[in-house]
């Protein structure tokens, strides 16, 4: 067989695989809506209007740097604790239940270490108001006692208040003998329209041992028209005014194809939320792990006044305002006001909460080559020769779950790899790297030995009556790994020993894929909400975390393999806030389609500003067959975005640089050789990343903080503070409209050395065989 034959080959699905049909639809009705959504419907039942809740200003206590008060419903008599932390610009506020029936669900593991706790001090106490203070800083915490609210200040100015709009919500734990229990906002609401202690979703029925546990919470941010972050969305980089059930939301699913311009959340999530304004950057981290619905809103409004007289609203001038209102369905409030005031601020800020970038290995900020699958180890040989042939730089050849036998993730299908160590240390010879899949789902199989030694340890997640949860996925019935179990992520993190995965070697490096996590035949596609994790949580107490811990879990048994000297590369699909510490993250099962290429610039420059720089979207799109000018164009954009992976599904064709004709081959050519052209400013970019927080891919808002027009651009972006770059995102495009801005700023075309000063918009000529791209110095 012809190495040409070989790289024509397409994968063979055995009849023991999963049929597809059903799966890898696109059907937006496996999913909910908003409306669907029971505790969405039940806080939605709480109007904007005055809180029932009020603050005992006189039982405040300031200890240690801690504020500690209580707030009491008026209407249920229900108290709650209240906790505010200040912390270099950060305020981290806290509302739990006083004595819940029993522990509510706390994040672990997110934040890196504790806040070091700063003075805080009662600068003002009068009548219904008390005013703290942090002597090292510029804000004041305003907090008024009924009702309950808590506003920050900075020179006087209101910048954000908390409760302003009365829609804290909090539903206290109750046993099950008490199913009589009624919502806050309405005593006549039943269980069965509003879902308190089950809940119906087609066939499916959600069980709620806890009963209702949701909680809410409205911030005010005063003076702000423009919020960005919470991903993963397929929408634009500026979030938008949402409407009724059409809120954002932020719950992690197997989205196939998903549909682009959609609040819908896909396989991640971060509760990040961003604000900008010319003289201000805050921002807003949500930290609760179940599903998570956020509405927004920006009007025009007076301007607010912290005097408790009546303002005279002929006199008052309106300016922007934006209200965001987080909804949960468990857990408590947990909210961290980053107070910045400069963009890079609010990323130190929250870095310093969540971590920082994990600094990649060299070779994994080159090309990579992937797809579903490469047929066997002459196909991969096949593949590698063929970047040679074509004298075409790559760095890492993928395998997919075909390359396994039959699903059982640490194996190998050996008829088709039957020597997959000799397979590598080819790659090696060439200083080249294999990666190759590994899903949290197991087989279940009593001669896999990966399902019998974590069944026999109990290390699987359980299902409400107590035995091994089992669902359908790529492998048929499998149990899923309990990573949120310190035993089980050691155990797993050992699995990658060189003595224990069989025929691995030091440059095998780890993809997690349907770690979201996704089973076929359950609500959703992925696990039900009353499966039950390690110390009795619920899965719908932590489920956007499932993704995150294997992710860890991984990277620390590549850590280990190496003793500490070589930093993994793991990629994963699902993820959460501090993902970034542990490797890369892409976009997920886009089309090939044009709209899927333009989606990705905002979708990754999200990405990039709520801590995840390490990113990027799959080349030429992975559902679907690109036309040569798409692939082409995906190839000129994918170059310049920091995760560069082209990968295809199963029945698509064949799509290797060198298969489009000469002319294509020679354009794909030299974009990649341009990625290894700037490679070391790659690395400068990453290392500045992992040191100090500094988005790789950036917004032109976070460069140009002050430059209005740039507020809203999301067709063009920065890499660091250099280069801004320009993609071509439609097809038969001949000109380019580009914004230059930066008062007197002095932009140079790094390939025709032309220079253009800022700041104005210009249009530019473009052809097939180029990107504009343009360095400021």
């Amino acid at each position: 067989m012809s190495s040409q034959e070989a790289a024509l080959l397409t994968p063979h699905v055995s009849q023991t695989d999963v049929p597809v049909e059903g799966i890898l639809t696109e059907d937006k009705k496996k999913f909910k809506t908003c409306s669907q959504i029971g505790f969405y419907r039940r806080q939605k039942l709480l109007l904007q209007g005055p809180s029932p809740y009020h603050a005992d200003l006189e039982m405040l206590v300031v200890d240690n740097g801690i504020a500690t008060l209580q707030i009491i419903n008026q209407d249920t008599k229900v108290p709650l604790q209240v906790q505010i932390i200040s912390c270099k610009g950060i305020f981290r506020l806290k509302i739990n239940e006083i004595s819940p029936l029993k522990p509510r669900y706390e994040v672990p593991d997110v934040i890196v270490k504790d806040l070091a706790a700063e003075r805080l001090n009662v600068s003002q106490r009068e009548s219904g108001c008390i005013v703290l203070e942090n002597p090292n800083g510029p804000y004041k915490l305003h907090i008024t006692a009924q009702p309950f609210s808590v506003s920050v200040t900075a020179d006087d100015k209101l910048l954000l208040s908390l409760n302003s709009q009365g829609l804290l919500y909090f539903e206290s734990l109750v046993s099950p003998q008490s199913k009589s229990a009624t919502l806050e906002s309405d005593s006549e609401v039943t269980k069965d329209e509003y879902g308190l202690w089950s809940e119906t979703f087609g066939e499916f029925v959600d069980i709620k041992a806890s009963g209702p546990a949701s909680v809410g919470l409205d911030v005010s941010l005063h003076g702000f028209e423009y919020v960005y972050g919470l991903p993963e969305h397929a929408d634009t980089h500026r979030l938008k005014n949402t409407e009724h059930n059409d809120a954002y939301r932020l719950y992690n699913l197997d989205v196939f194809a998903y549909k682009t311009y959609d609040k819908m959340g896909t396989y991640g999530s971060v509760p990040l939320l961003l604000a900008h304004k010319p003289t201000q950057t805050c921002g807003l981290f949500w930290l609760n792990a179940s599903e998570t619905l956020v509405e927004i809103n920006t009007r025009a409004a007076p301007q607010p006044s912290l005097s408790r007289s009546v303002p005279d609203t002929r006199k008052q001038r309106a300016i922007p305002q934006t209200e965001v209102r987080w909804m949960s369905e468990s857990g408590i409030v947990d909210l961290f006001l980053l107070m910045g005031p400069s963009p890079q601020d609010v990323f130190r800020q929250y870095a310093n909460l969540t971590g920082f970038q994990s600094l990649p290995p060299l070779f994994s900020l080159g090309y990579h080559q992937c797809r579903w699958n490469y047929e066997d180890e002459a196909d991969v040989e096949a593949v590698d020769l063929g970047f040679d042939l074509n004298n075409i730089p790559y760095d890492v050849i993928w395998l997919d779950i075909e390359h396994t036998d039959g699903k059982r993730y640490f194996t190998w299908d050996r008829e088709k790899f039957c020597n997959p160590t000799r397979m590598q240390e080819k790659l090696k010879q060439k200083k080249r790297k294999l990666v190759v899949i590994s899903d949290p789902h197991i087989k279940v199989d009593p001669d896999y030995s990966l399902y019998s030694e974590a069944k026999a340890r109990g290390y699987f997640v359980k299902d409400r009556g107590g035995q091994d949860f089992e669902g359908n996925c790529w492998p048929g019935t499998s149990c899923y790994l309990d990573f949120t179990n310190p035993a089980v992520q050691d155990w797993y993190s050992a699995q990658y020993a060189l003595d224990s995965y069989k025929d691995s070697t030091e440059v095998l490096f780890v993809w997690n894929d349907m770690n979201e996590p996704s089973v076929f035949d359950s609500p959703e596609m992925t696990m039900p909400k009353n499966a039950v994790h390690y110390k009795g949580w619920e899965h719908r107490d932590l489920h956007n975390l499932y993704g995150f811990y294997q992710q860890m879990s991984t990277f620390k048994g590549l850590m280990q393999r190496s003793a500490g000297q070589e930093r993994p590369f793991v990629l994963t699909r699902s993820f959460f806030a501090g993902s970034q510490r542990y490797g890369a993250v892409w976009t997920g099962d886009n089309k090939a389609d044009w709209e899927y290429l333009k989606i990705s610039v905002p979708m990754l420059l999200t990405l990039s500003v709520t801590g995840i720089s390490f990113c990027g979207a799959d080349v030429g799109g992975f559902v679907g067959d690109p036309e040569p000018e798409l692939l082409i164009r995906w190839y000129q954009a994918g170059a310049f975005q920091p995760f560069f992976r082209a990968h295809a599904i199963q029945d698509s064709k064949r799509r290797e640089p060198w298969l489009f004709g000469e002319d294509n081959t020679l354009l794909i050519k030299k974009v990649i050789e341009e990625r290894y052209t700037l490679l070391p400013f790659w690395y400068l970019l990453f290392y500045r990343a992992h040191v100090s927080a500094q988005p790789v891919m950036r917004p032109m808002w976070v460069e140009f903080p002050k430059h209005t027009e740039s507020f809203e651009e999301e067709t063009q972006y920065m890499l660091g503070s250099a280069l801004l770059v320009v993609p071509v995102l439609a097809p038969g495009v001949s000109s380019v409209d580009i914004l230059f801005p930066g008062s007197g700023e002095r932009w140079y075309d790094f390939r025709k050395y032309e220079c253009v000063r800022g700041p104005h918009r210009k249009k530019v000529k473009v052809t097939l065989n180029e990107v504009p791209g343009k360095a400021s110095p």
